[in-house]
């Protein structure tokens, strides 16, 4: 990656693939942006820039370089390795952290504290945000190994499809209501025809909805 790249990035903002960090405050952090990127659609995380887009550069590169090993390896399972740049701008230099999009979804969240371990994280929008059980799923199924899967149309598949002549989108509580089973059973069934492609899922910050592919 080069100064030309970073400029890019920085001229187009944070969003879905590109993040800004001032400076690394902690591996657990940088951890679960890593593992947003790499269970989302990858990314780049840019240390020694400012949320604003300014050039502030990294205080200690070796430092910094150790931190995102530590995050990618000791908090991050299965472990993620970023590629690494280190780009200089005016005497300054910007470490730039790039992540594919991961074969072996989910990764997931390790930490020594209680309540943080085992939990996988996303990217939407500009944010680093928790994935829902059902997106949890999902991820599963999108891994290379997954073997084939085939489906019956029943009753409660052919409800769905009533709904959606009229509604464009529905959620696991609403699905779950409409056919009178549990959310645990509408996750399902909804899970299982995303990964058939019929229907997908959509993920906001707090919510996630599914409509017709």
């Amino acid at each position: 990656m080069q100064a030309n790249d970073i400029k890019e990035l920085i001229i187009g903002g944070e969003g879905s693939q590109v993040e800004f960090k001032r400076k690394i405050s902690s591996a657990e952090k940088i951890a679960r942006a890593l593992i947003a990127f790499a269970n989302t659609k990858g990314g780049t995380i840019l240390f020694g820039v400012d949320d604003d887009g300014s050039i502030v550069g990294v205080e200690s590169e070796k430092t910094e370089l150790d931190l995102i090993e530590l995050a990618g390896n000791h908090f991050c399972d299965p472990p993620i390795e970023p590629a690494i740049a280190i780009v200089p701008f005016n005497s300054k230099d910007v470490i730039a952290a790039s992540v594919e999009e991961s074969d072996d979804k989910p990764h997931y969240f390790l930490s020594s504290e209680d309540g943080e371990e085992n939990k996988v994280f996303i990217r939407v929008n500009d944010k680093t945000v928790l994935a829902s059980r059902e997106v949890i799923k999902v991820l599963r199924n999108e891994r290379q190994d997954r073997p084939p899967l085939t489906i019956s149309i029943g009753e409660n598949e052919r409800r769905l499809f009533a709904y959606f002549e009229t509604k464009e989108r529905i959620s696991v509580k609403e699905y779950a209501h409409l056919i009178n089973v549990s959310d645990r059973r509408a996750s399902r069934i909804l899970t299982t025809l995303v990964r058939t492609g019929v229907i997908r899922i959509h993920t906001l910050e707090k919510t996630d909805y599914f409509t017709l592919a």
